[in-house]
């Protein structure tokens, strides 16, 4: 293998790795949501819905 491939593939497992360690620290910090919104209010969004048809 050339440097510049070796220094490639050094960098993107740097990159893969490095993103691993920190989406795994960000979600130790922050395990869950603590506040939802409220669920009690109906939308009616089925009603908007097209008709589907068995043609």
């Amino acid at each position: 293998m050339t440097p510049i491939a070796i220094a490639f593939l050094i960098l993107a497992i740097t990159v893969v790795w490095g993103g691993l360690v920190a989406s795994t620290l960000y979600l130790r910090s922050r395990p869950e949501r603590t506040t939802y919104p409220s669920g009690d209010i109906d939308d009616h969004r089925e009603d908007d819905a097209p008709v589907i048809r068995d043609t």
